[in-house]
């Protein structure tokens, strides 16, 4: 027989102790971690803090610089530039504008001399003489003077240096005189009488002058009426 005094001992004795395991439970360590109720929901990442706005890179814009190579016309044998046999007195280094004929000699010194192919002026603008170099100009402005102006009003009065200028890539400036021996942007005109009187080279041919002639140099001018022979007589 179960002595009941015993039984409702023993009950107090249980229940107690549940209340204390489920106190304990409760009042556990205050930094356990929660429990996670929904374990396939993943937290969002944290938000990154906005950056400054930055311009996009933009390079340097290139410039290309003028290109001196303007005579793709193919030149006549004649007007190229070669090394001819020329008879002279005249000291090397001196200029020999054969009006006439069309050509530019750099003499060499003996009877030899650097043959180049040029533009003269028209009829009523040739012009004969002796000049020196004054003064040097790579890829000079064009400032046209009164007098051609007043021929053809329509001319800039002002035109910075390049590729499309008329004076092209070089120019060799003669005395105080309104003439040069220049470049041209025109180089199917080599060979004939169309300028106010200046001397034009192609581009590269001026290029090749300009570097052998110093400020100083003399410059002979022949006239339309001493019509001479061809002396052309290449030697390389």
């Amino acid at each position: 027989m179960i002595n009941l005094d015993t039984f409702k001992t023993y009950s107090r004795a249980v229940a107690l102790s549940a209340v204390a395991i489920s106190a304990i439970a409760f009042a556990g360590p205050a930094k356990a971690a929660p429990v996670q109720l929904f374990p396939f929901f993943q937290p969002l990442p944290p938000m990154a803090a906005p950056q400054p706005y930055q311009q996009p890179y933009q390079a340097t814009p290139y410039q290309v610089a003028p290109s001196e190579d303007q005579d793709a016309v193919e030149m006549p044998a004649r007007f190229r530039r070669q090394t001819v046999s020329y008879a002279t007195r005249e000291a090397p280094g001196t200029i020999i504008i054969d009006t006439p004929n069309t050509y530019l000699y750099y003499v060499l010194g003996n009877g030899q001399a650097v043959r180049y192919g040029i533009g003269v002026g028209r009829d009523g603008f040739t012009w004969s003489g002796v000049q020196s170099v004054t003064k040097k100009a790579e890829w000079p402005d064009w400032t046209p003077p009164p007098e051609m102006i007043a021929r053809q009003p329509y001319l800039p009065r002002h035109m910075a240096g390049g590729p499309g200028n008329p004076l092209g890539a070089r120019a060799m400036y003669l005395g105080g005189t309104i003439y040069r021996i220049h470049g041209t942007n025109a180089p199917d005109t080599i060979g004939k009488h169309v300028s106010s009187g200046c001397i034009r080279l192609t581009n590269n041919d001026v290029t090749d002058l300009y570097s052998r002639v110093n400020v100083g140099t003399k410059v002979i001018v022949l006239p339309m009426t001493e019509r001479r022979a061809d002396l052309g007589a290449a030697t390389r």
